[in-house]
């Protein structure tokens, strides 16, 4: 199997960003918000995308 460093650094960063909050996910959440509040945006948008036309 081949190796995408890109993939396996943000696999990384992700481990290490649980493990800062014990793997806590009410805590990883709480954290998110509150970068959202302090940003004034949203992280991830869920909102519906524009389907594009097709020809």
């Amino acid at each position: 199997m081949w190796n995408d460093e890109i993939v396996e650094a943000v696999h990384r960063i992700r481990a290490e960003y649980a493990k800062s909050f014990n793997d806590d996910l009410d805590a990883i959440f709480a954290d998110l918000r509150k970068k959202e509040a302090e940003r004034g945006r949203r992280i991830v948008n869920l909102s519906p995308k524009p389907r594009s036309r097709s020809r």
